[in-house]
């Protein structure tokens, strides 16, 4: 197998997206992605984060590259953990990325890097790695209107995203306090 099948592969893989460190790890020198990129079999999207043109583009596109531009260690957070899951009707204009580490590279305007000590608990969605679903519906407590978080949590117990006793946990933590 030659270094471009690889490389599709990689980028079948993680929703189009490949970094430099996942080459050199698949055995795929750094100079190579370099000389492809030149050639127009990828598009550097950021230092050290390419796109494969032959790899379709997903729906989840965006989230692996905005992943990959942030670094290791990050995760998905917040409204975009809903999105991602298609919950409570949110479309946030920048999608959020949680690191724990100081991130030196300049962003683009759509991805909001959010600092925070990030958990021992990520879940991986279709190879994204994000902040917890019960953890997220939490999150968006004043930014996101209750009604909508409860009918989120509740098709989320549903379609076995959260189980019972987190589905119970966020419901009542929505409720509002009375006085």
């Amino acid at each position: 197998m030659n270094n471009r099948e690889k490389l599709r592969w990689l980028a079948f893989d993680h929703h189009g997206i490949v970094t430099t460190d996942q080459a050199v790890a698949a055995g795929v020198p750094a100079v190579e992605l370099r000389k492809l990129a030149a050639r127009g079999a990828l598009s550097r999207v950021g230092f050290g984060v390419y796109r494969m043109e032959e790899a379709p583009t997903t729906p989840l596109t965006p989230y692996a590259q905005a992943l990959a531009l942030v670094g290791p260690g990050s995760m998905l957070a917040d409204e975009s953990v809903l999105a991602l899951h298609e919950l409570a009707l949110v479309n946030p204009r920048a999608i959020k990325v949680a690191t724990n580490r100081r991130v030196r590279t300049n962003l683009p305007a759509t991805i909001e890097l959010i600092h925070r000590v990030t958990t021992d608990t990520v879940e991986v969605v279709d190879g994204l790695a994000t902040m917890p679903l019960k953890d997220a519906l939490l999150a968006c407590r004043g930014r996101v209107m209750r009604e909508r978080l409860a009918e989120a949590t509740h098709t989320a117990l549903a379609r076995d995203l959260i189980d019972e006793r987190d589905a119970a946990e966020v419901l009542q933590r929505l409720e509002p306090v009375s006085t």
